[in-house]
């Protein structure tokens, strides 16, 4: 694999965005992840981590985008 698709992956897989299946609301893997191998999965994981504290340390509350995603999916009503 070249190292510019590998750099894409592990950004892909390291994003706080995950697709969500259209009919049933849940979220699913980024297929991303199945591409990597033990190395890649574990630099994105890193980059995911380091990505986290980044994005809270310029949130007003401290928040990253992932814990944002996950208070809107669990305060939502769904009707």
């Amino acid at each position: 694999m070249k190292r510019t698709e590998r750099r894409r992956l592990v950004e892909e897989v390291a994003s706080a965005f995950r697709p969500v299946d259209l009919l049933t609301g849940e979220l699913l893997p980024s297929g991303a992840f199945l591409d990597l191998d033990e190395e890649g999965r574990d630099e994105a994981f890193k980059t995911g981590v380091l990505m986290r504290r980044i994005e809270a340390s310029l949130d007003p509350e401290g928040l990253s985008t992932t814990c944002r995603a996950v208070l809107a999916r669990l305060t939502r009503t769904d009707e």
